[in-house]
């Protein structure tokens, strides 16, 4: 992509609306533009980033067994009266009627809607285990939205939702959801620690936050310091064999948000040295609900001996678009984000230091057709700014890899090849950047 045909609306000062670093960075680096409290415009870049994170979601959800559809913005409310939440759930949910006086809502999560569709067509134990999940725009009107996207009223969320036989099964269930969980973070480059959380309006009785430490986070947390060099499970990983190990490793290292903190444990079990308590930032949450569902809206199956039974439930929830904001919070220096590549809108950019010059011109095209016709995506500097306006929108924008093109370096057969993730430099033919680039 041609900088001079992108839109990208970067501003020179930080907006006085924004509190945290994240949302001063996204506002200045022209990823998003406000519309309304808690509501946001996805601009050009910052739509880059968030498909790139919902790519990763989607295929660590696909590796685990979940099947994906996509479930509507707007429910009825009957459904929610039959589970017992619509009253219950607060003036977070946006109430609606339409002009047939139906009355509706705007979909603050989809535990009803989702049972609703599987007491339709799913009568026998013999169609379990099931997973479905989908990824979708929902709306809770925050009394206060701030941050940006870290709390917001509008955003992108992946709710998946489990259905097993009885409490066994519905355990092994949550146990692909809690490692692919610690696969999708490791993939964007956070360390996302899974903690005992409140079930909140969700129910049941077990449930883990997966949390991103960083002093601008809401929640509270204290954990034992040995849980941030815990493995995360690689590409081999069996979701069809036993993962208890893994979850046994991961849980039995002290971790818990404020709302379940155990002091006596904590004492007891975490020597001084090791104890941290930090605050971060939630990016997924799963839950086992068991039967609150299925009881209430009547999701029964046939089992092995033919008797009606109540499925066992799940749901497990990742903050799409709270994810951008996350990893800048993980992720950004002084200059401006510092994009983890597997996320970053673009994997270079091609700074032409003298835009017009036949030499520097020549040597940018050349290597920006080289970088795209081999499936990389480019973000090419083509316009007439100054050098160091270039310097600083590249480094504010957090592209991982910088290719400077000036005429002093090609005299000399070199292109300068900058790291924005430690500011390393090289000076390499542009053969060599293609191959570093590509390989």
């Amino acid at each position: 992509m041609r900088l001079s045909r992108f839109f990208l609306p970067i501003l020179k000062e930080n907006p006085k609306e924004a509190e945290i670093v994240s949302h001063r960075l996204m506002l200045r680096a022209g990823m998003m533009r406000q519309e309304a409290a808690g509501i946001y415009a996805w601009l050009p870049l910052g739509l880059r980033v968030l498909r790139k994170i919902e790519q990763i979601v989607r295929e660590e959800q696909d590796r685990a067994g979940a099947l994906e559809l996509l479930m509507p913005t707007l429910q009825l409310a009957d459904l929610w009266r039959e589970s017992g939440r619509y009253d219950a759930y607060g003036p977070e949910m946006l109430r609606i009627t339409d002009r047939h006086k139906r009355e509706l809502l705007y979909g603050p999560t989809n535990e009803e809607m989702i049972t609703e569709i599987f007491r339709s067509y799913v009568k026998s134990y013999r169609s379990l285990p099931l997973n479905l999940y989908h990824i979708q725009w929902k709306f809770r009107d925050e009394q206060r939205p701030r941050f940006g996207v870290m709390r917001g009223r509008e955003f992108l969320m992946k709710d998946a939702y489990s259905f097993d036989i009885d409490e066994a099964a519905a355990r092994r269930s949550y146990n692909r959801m809690f490692v692919a969980y610690l696969r999708t973070f490791a993939r964007m480059g956070l360390k996302a620690i899974p903690m005992r959380a409140e079930t909140g309006p969700i129910g049941g009785d077990l449930s883990h936050e997966f949390i991103v430490l960083a002093e601008t986070g809401e929640s509270g947390v204290y954990c034992d310091s040995d849980v941030l060099n815990l493995p995360v499970p690689g590409d081999n990983v069996d979701y069809e064999g036993d993962l208890t190990p893994i979850i046994q490793q991961w849980t039995s290292v002290y971790a818990a948000t404020e709302d379940v903190h155990d002091a006596e444990r904590f004492d007891r079990e975490v020597p001084a040295e090791k104890k941290l308590h930090t605050r971060g930032i939630e990016v997924g949450q799963i839950f086992y609900f068991g039967t609150k569902y299925s009881d209430t809206m009547k999701a029964f199956v046939a089992g092995a001996d033919g008797a009606d039974v109540p499925i066992h439930g799940g749901s497990y929830g990742v903050g799409v678009s709270r994810l951008v904001g996350a990893i800048i919070e993980a992720c950004h220096d002084d200059a401006g984000i510092k994009w983890p590549e597997a996320v970053a809108p673009f994997k270079v950019a091609i700074l032409n230091l003298k835009q017009g010059a036949e030499d520097t011109d020549a040597a940018s095209e050349k290597l920006y057709r080289e970088l795209t016709a081999s499936g990389v995506d480019v973000l090419y500097d083509d316009t007439d700014q100054r050098a160091g306006a270039k310097f600083a929108a590249a480094d504010l924008i957090g592209i991982p890899w910088q290719v400077l093109i000036g005429p002093k370096g090609l005299a000399e057969g070199k292109v300068e090849l900058k790291q924005r993730s430690d500011g390393a430099r090289e000076n390499l033919s542009p053969a060599e950047v293609l191959a570093k680039l590509t390989s």
